[in-house]
């Protein structure tokens, strides 16, 4: 057996009761034969352990934590190793690694192959910006901040993951009647795509948001985004996605998918997010320079760890919640 030198970086508000602590996570990686150093991602200069030579970074948190490592990994040779102790975990379950328990997959860091992860940069109002899971306008963007402005007891108490998932699906789908459709310009790959939208999901990966499986057929490594069309009209599909998804039978979402090399919108002044992080020029941003957003996958990437033979299971959409 090989010793591996790992840095875990840890996000101890992940998750809910049922996860394991971060000394627990340290004594699993210590049982496989590996030499470790902790850090959890709630300090302040936690950046720093990002500096330290180490063979694998391994993230113990959800898909916020995930991301924001990986945003500072860009162009860099060290192996992402992910332990899924989220709510949602949209980037674990892309690559496989959700659905088993963490010492399984700590056990076969050895054996694991490397996995080319595409990075999208997104160029808009608020500068420049890497992404990981993808970019919105609209509706999911509006779900986001409203959420986070909500005095909500199922959302601020540490309350059962199924519960704090069920109320979360439930806000997008009374949001998906109450959003009004914007007219969008829309240009993919210099197509015209222009049309009253209620959401445009520039994504990455194949879910988003509350484990929405919204582009099934995503590739994380093949230089394109895969781009979520809902036009006003077509908010009975959203709508009845999320009522199987709360219900908890499998469905598909059958929403529009285009896929490109670079999406350009100009933006009308509605709600935005960058993976989980939403931008309004209502919450005290500066006044924006340009109303132009380009996006596209850029000429760099990560790499993540991932199991020999991946295992993908059906599994419920839920909703993230700390990450």
């Amino acid at each position: 057996m090989t010793s591996i030198k790992v840095t875990l970086i840890h996000n101890p508000s992940a998750g809910d009761d049922s996860q394991p602590s971060g000394d627990r996570i340290v004594e699993l990686i210590q049982a496989a034969g590996h030499k470790v150093k902790y850090q959890s991602s709630k300090d302040k200069d936690w950046k720093k352990a990002l500096r330290r030579r180490c063979d694998v970074i391994a993230v113990a948190g959800g898909d916020g934590t995930v991301g924001k490592v990986a945003r500072r990994l860009v162009g860099k040779p060290t192996p992402i190793a992910i332990l899924p102790v989220g709510t949602a975990n949209n980037l674990a379950h892309t690559m496989g690694l959700t659905g088993r328990a963490l010492e399984p997959l700590i056990m076969e860091w050895e054996s694991a192959r490397r996995v080319n992860f595409d990075i999208g940069e997104a160029d808009g109002p608020w500068g420049s910006n890497y992404f990981v899971e993808g970019v919105g306008v609209g509706l999911f963007a509006a779900t986001i901040l409203n959420i986070r402005e909500r005095d909500d007891p199922i959302l601020a108490a540490d309350v059962c993951r199924e519960d704090e998932i069920t109320r979360v699906l439930q806000i997008l789908k009374d949001q998906v009647k109450k959003h009004r459709p914007k007219k969008i310009k829309v240009c993919l790959d210099d197509e015209d795509l222009s049309d009253d939208y209620v959401l445009i999901q520039a994504l990455n990966i194949r879910y988003a948001g509350p484990n929405l499986d919204l582009a099934p057929g995503a590739d994380t490594n093949d230089g394109l985004l895969d781009v979520v069309l809902l036009p006003r009209g077509e908010e009975g599909k959203l709508s009845r996605y999320l009522t199987h998804c709360i219900s908890r039978r499998n469905a598909k979402a059958k929403l529009t998918v285009r896929r490109g090399r670079h999406l350009q919108i100009e933006w009308d002044g509605s709600p935005i997010h960058i993976d989980d992080k939403p931008w309004s020029i209502d919450n005290g941003k500066p006044k924006p320079r340009s109303n132009g957003i380009d996006i596209k996958v850029g000429p760099h990437s990560i790499s993540f760890l991932c199991p020999q033979k991946t295992r993908r299971r059906p599994r419920r959409p839920v909703a993230s919640r700390a990450t």
